[in-house]
């Protein structure tokens, strides 16, 4: 694992502590909800200069889903009833492996 994976995964577990701290803290006034994706269909793996890194990224991201399916995981969430926290949504092309 090299410093930049490390790193990344701080990210991701920081964003997670925030989102249950939040819930915890706010008494059920503030519904949190981390919503983790996959490989998603944008423009981002059109700006990677790094050709190697691109090469990569662009197999991984041949199987990306369409970003619709992330704002309809944010629908979800969001028109649950107001005793309903959905913590946390992983959402992923059906045959990605990471």
């Amino acid at each position: 694992m090299t410093l930049c994976d490390r790193t990344d995964c701080a990210t991701k577990y920081a964003v997670r502590a925030i989102c249950e701290e939040l819930r915890l803290e706010s008494n059920a006034e503030i519904r949190s909800t981390d919503i983790s994706p996959g490989a998603v269909a944008t423009e981002l793996t059109t700006t990677i200069t790094h050709k190697d890194t691109a090469a990569g990224i662009n197999q991984l991201y041949a199987i990306a889903i369409d970003a619709d399916a992330i704002a309809r995981a944010i629908a979800y969430a969001i028109e649950q009833p107001s005793d309903v926290d959905v913590n946390e949504i992983i959402i992923r092309p059906t045959c990605q492996e990471l």
